[in-house]
């Protein structure tokens, strides 16, 4: 068994702390909180956004698509680019990596606030997404380097419900920073704010951040390994056909070329699989562990993950296009109305986290009904209240199905990578984790496309029409039933019980 990887860390004099004994251990806890600043900004920019899309599509002009792309592009982006970020950790160093992409990450949220044209906007989102997927793969191994075992529970005990707050409070703080309009920025103060916290927490992590013996070249130590770039290369080209013509397909009117480019993600897909074993063999580490893939429960997750966040989508399309470009709610207005279900979700992830060691896989199933359950209301609102008048729905309407839909959803995403991660052997934990954080991007990039294309096909035009928009988030509602029933046929291939 080795022994735990020494840590020095750099506290520099002007902050009053000493870089080793009783000093340097306080100040772990600031660089903890640069580490927590990290995934914060990270999960704040991929739902955010969600909340001003229909906004900043009213502003800077364009189609449909782009509301979807300003979520899609950040997610797919982060798809792709978690592949490598870890092995960039592993090879530079975890401390490099995460101050590296978080200064390329506050750059590119400069660029997205300055943005003059839709196009604009998503090429920094994209680069946003690719930065973020170089900073969180550090987070957990920051943490571990810089508490030991008997304090790790403290640590995440923290970590948590932080994540847990941000979720809930993130789109709240989306639309009231929209509705005040600070300085006339409306929507682009939602990017902007990530430049000073951004730059306050890598003064912070410059100095505080511990560098560990075992971290590789960034510390010191023997470089880990070598980029797999063309694996990276083809697994980027392979999501890009699969998320591109889903998103753009109603817009350009499904023309031949689209489906052929998905046709080629899929030969691009196949190619992945086939160079990653054929790297394995010849000695050279592959981007993912082929082995992985070998074990069916946890290869019925990555699809169960894929199909489950992929109904994440139907939740964008109903609660913030509907609520604004539909029913003309603000932004505000649509950050408060849907306030409940991001509070459900909190409630949901302590009882899934409570329950997954006793029941298992038993605790998905649950949940997924009592989501469906909560869309199912959701879907009865819309049918009744809103088809009557052309759109009464109020918000005091949709409390009580938003609050039981949030509920499910957490009790699903918190147990759900402790399940499907049971049985991969210590050896397969890296590829394994990495493909399952992947394939969560994925999901959310292919669900906003797929239902995104079903809701304004049902629109058609750009203008306001109630009726119209009513229709469509009834079936936006319909398509993620499906998707969650879907889910729930694939959680009976899953592991039985979750990871010790």
């Amino acid at each position: 068994m080795s022994s735990a990887p020494e840590i020095t860390y750099e506290v520099h004099e002007s902050l009053g702390a000493e870089p080793t004994g009783a000093a340097g251990r306080k100040w772990r806890w600031v660089a903890f909180g640069t580490v927590v600043t990290a995934a914060v900004m990270d999960l704040l920019d991929s739902t955010i956004a969600q909340v001003a899309a229909p906004t900043i599509r009213s502003e800077l002009g364009g189609s449909y698509a782009v509301i979807e792309w300003v979520t899609a592009a950040y997610a797919l982006a982060m798809a792709v680019g978690l592949l490598t970020g870890g092995r960039l950790g592993d090879i530079f160093g975890r401390r490099r990596m995460l101050l590296a992409g978080m200064a390329g990450f506050v750059l590119a949220s400069a660029a997205c606030a300055a943005a003059q044209n839709a196009a604009e906007l998503i090429g920094a989102r994209a680069v946003q997404g690719l930065l973020g997927a170089v900073m969180l793969p550090q987070v957990f191994g920051l943490i571990r380097d810089m508490f030991e075992a008997h304090e790790m529970g403290k640590a995440f005990g923290v970590y948590g419900p932080v994540m847990g707050l941000s979720a809930m409070l993130g789109p709240i703080a989306s639309g009231g920073l929209i509705s005040l309009d600070v300085l006339g920025t409306g929507w682009r103060a939602i990017f902007a704010v990530n430049v000073p916290v951004g730059l306050a927490a890598l003064v912070l992590g410059f100095r505080t951040l511990p560098k560990a013996a075992s971290a590789g070249a960034g510390t010191g130590g023997t470089r880990r390994g070598r980029l797999d770039l063309t694996g990276a290369l083809l697994a980027g080209v392979a999501m890009f056909g699969l998320v591109f013509p889903l998103a753009q397909g109603h817009s350009l009117g499904w023309p031949a070329w689209l489906l052929a480019m998905m046709a080629g993600a899929v030969l691009a897909l196949a190619g992945f699989g086939w160079y990653q074993v054929r790297r394995q063999r010849a000695g050279r580490d592959p981007l993912v562990e082929p082995s992985v893939f070998r074990h069916r429960p946890y290869l019925a997750g990555v699809v169960f993950s894929v199909v489950f966040t992929g109904s994440l989508g139907g939740i964008v399309m109903i609660f913030n296009v509907f609520l604004q470009n539909g029913l003309g709610f603000t932004p505000w207005h649509s950050a408060v109305t849907t306030a409940p279900w991001a509070a459900g979700a909190f409630v949901g992830s302590a009882i899934g986290g409570i329950a997954m060691a006793r029941l298992g896989r038993r605790v998905l199933h649950a949940g997924l009904v009592v989501e469906a359950a909560g869309l199912l209301g959701i879907y009865a609102v819309l049918r009744t209240v809103g088809g009557g008048a052309g759109g009464g729905v109020s918000t005091v309407d949709l409390l009580g199905p938003m609050v039981v839909g949030g509920i499910g959803m957490g009790m699903v995403f918190v147990p759900l990578f402790d399940i499907v991660m049971a049985g991969v052997r210590p050896r397969e934990m890296g590829s394994a984790s990495g493909v399952l954080q992947t394939v969560n991007s994925l999901g959310m990039s292919l669900g906003i496309a797929g239902i995104g294309a079903i809701f304004f096909a049902q629109v058609g035009g750009l203008g306001q029409h109630v009726p119209l928009y009513l229709h469509a988030a009834e079936w936006a509602a319909a398509a993620t039933m499906v998707l969650l029933a879907a889910s729930f046929v694939l959680g009976f291939w899953l592991p039985r019980k979750a990871r010790s």
